[in-house]
């Protein structure tokens, strides 16, 4: 049997009553978080873009944050998976290096809201397509990267078409040829870290969008190549030149959960960067800025040339965007500021003598961590003017299932950001209403209030 073949009939077989109650809450704070992350962009007046273009072509039945119009199914989600994505606060899957929710539950929201179906079917579809996109990307972990490819967007599509396709009831053979026609969508180049625009939260938005047309596609008897995955010119043939063998992420599905690998950030920054963030977070206190000499964070080999190189560039990033992807710069943010937030990438923060003063100090060395590929691990160490050396190393980062975030975080982090859009009691209310969301009958009115600003921006 194919890979492909084998995800189908794993997302078609799926029932809710055999996830794991730990997946399931899992789930829906994943759900929770991606649409706080959602909201908070469009507070910001970022990655609006997609919206904007999709109101150009029509009406239909979907929920689109901050529009009061509905939108059809894969329209609605390439609106929402680019506002889910545009803070770069989203989760991330380390083994895949997959940004999987904001790919996955817009896809899915969007499909299951169209269908009319309840919160248990769509909780269902999520988790079916995040395996699928956790296992193909796990697959060749660091590979795409490495060719200049985004996994998000590129693996992400087929999670999407899984999710669509397991709402839509599909068929094993019509899946199977949804993920075939999904590899044709394939798509995403790092090109952004260049000149730090923000191209890449489109990444999610076209995979949520691409994997929803495959489904539809297949339902209507168009046919996509069973080998896609693993045959002659198939996805990793052609995207990684062969260097991956997915069987072993296959044999335990439905056993193994990569759901519940899934991390979410403290941090609206590169993911890259977060175990070097807080190990320099934890020494907050005990140096004084003043008295630093020079800093070398430590990185993985697989978060250089995302994050720290071309260093000179890094050390004054020109973007917000760029920010995001400066470990120099966000440590040294963090050092003198003590926190990385939003305001940390402002104009206003970017131009600060103060903190481009401090990046210049900051080099990096290269450190192989076991912990790799499965978290996104750093360290740093600080030499001060009078010879001290002070230390820390994260091997897994907040937010890893090794260093969770808890329940009581995530939602903290979803009322923040919700509450710069929505009012109060909308924002107790949803937040509710999505961690029950497999109780939920009428998801129409679960999400409904992410479509109208309540609080002036």
């Amino acid at each position: 049997m194919r890979a492909a073949q084998s995800l189908a009939a794993f997302g078609g077989s799926l029932e809710f009553d055999r996830l794991p109650r730990e997946v399931v809450e899992a789930t829906q704070l994943h759900v929770l978080d991606v649409i706080g992350c959602g909201l908070a962009a469009d507070s910001f007046g970022l990655a609006g873009e997609g919206r904007s273009a999709m109101a150009e072509l029509g009406e239909g039945e979907a929920t689109v944050i901050g529009h009061r119009r509905r939108f059809p199914a894969a329209n609605a989600a390439f609106a929402n998976a680019m506002l889910c994505h545009g803070l770069d606060y989203d989760d991330t899957h380390p083994a895949s290096v997959c940004h999987i929710s904001a790919v996955v539950v817009p896809a899915a929201i969007a499909v299951a809201e169209a269908g009319g179906l309840p919160g248990r079917e769509l909780v269902t579809a999520i988790v079916a397509g995040t395996e699928t996109v956790a296992r193909i990307g796990a697959a060749a972990s660091g590979g795409f990267h490495r060719r200049g490819f985004h996994p998000t967007s590129v693996c992400g599509v087929f999670g999407a078409a899984i999710a669509s396709a397991r709402l839509g009831r599909l068929s094993p053979e019509a899946a199977t040829s949804a993920l075939g026609v999904a590899g044709s969508m394939c798509s995403g180049l790092l090109a952004f870290l260049n000149d730090g625009v923000e191209t890449k939260p489109i990444h999610p938005a076209w995979a949520a969008h691409g994997g929803i047309l495959a489904s539809r596609l297949a339902a209507h008897g168009a046919q996509g190549p069973a080998d896609v995955l693993d045959g002659r010119f198939g996805l990793y043939e052609t995207f990684v030149d062969g260097e991956a063998d997915i069987s072993g992420q296959l044999a335990d599905l439905g056993e193994r959960w990569e759901t519940l690998e899934i991390a979410c950030k403290p941090y609206p920054a590169c993911h890259f960067m977060h175990g070097s963030l807080g190990a320099s977070a934890s020494l907050i206190g005990r140096v004084a800025v003043h008295e630093i000499d020079e800093i070398s964070v430590t990185v993985p080999a697989s978060a250089v040339a995302v994050v720290c190189e071309p260093a000179i560039e890094k050390q004054a990033p020109r973007t917000d965007y760029e920010g995001k992807f400066s470990l120099q710069y966000s440590t040294a943010s963090m050092l003198l500021r003590e926190r990385v937030g939003f305001d940390t990438y402002s104009a206003a923060s970017r131009s600060d003598p103060a903190v481009l003063e401090l990046a210049r100090r900051v080099s990096y060395e290269i450190k192989r961590y076991e912990s790799e590929p499965g978290a996104f691990p750093g360290g740093v160490r600080i030499r001060t003017r009078d010879g001290r050396v002070l230390e820390a190393d994260f091997p897994y980062q907040l937010g890893a299932p090794e260093n969770p975030m808890s329940e009581a975080q995530i939602r903290a982090k979803f009322r923040d950001n919700a509450s710069l859009l929505l009012d109060a009691a909308t924002v107790e209310a949803l937040e509710e209403r999505i961690c029950s969301l497999a109780l939920q009958d009428d998801l129409g009115a679960v999400f409904s209030p992410v479509a109208a600003r309540m609080v002036a921006v």
